[in-house]
């Protein structure tokens, strides 16, 4: 059985995943609707000097909170592959996996 201060532990990493996954969720919700504008208006489904723009801003937020950029920027670009594939769709580029 787990000590005291571990499961307390454990309960504030739970409660800090959970935000995590609706932070997420509600991140996605807005980017479905700039693809859903974009699909609209003709724009194409990535903009790389935004997603620079984003990565060097998160990087530098990274290292302000004194976590590792690198690490932040993999997660960062695993986000924005997974809302270009979202914006493709909605364009009729690819069907859902």
């Amino acid at each position: 059985m787990p000590d005291d201060m571990l499961q307390r532990y454990r309960q504030s990493i739970d409660n800090i995943d959970a935000a995590l996954v609706f932070l997420l969720a509600e991140r996605f919700k807005v980017t479905q609707a700039v693809g859903q504008y974009k699909a609209e208006s003709g724009l194409p489904p990535a903009d790389p000097g935004r997603e620079d723009a984003q990565i060097a801003r998160l990087r530098a937020l990274a290292q302000q909170a004194d976590l590792d950029p690198e690490f932040s920027e993999k997660f960062l670009r695993f986000i924005i592959d997974e809302v270009i594939r979202h914006h493709e769709r909605l364009q009729g580029g690819t069907t859902p996996a």
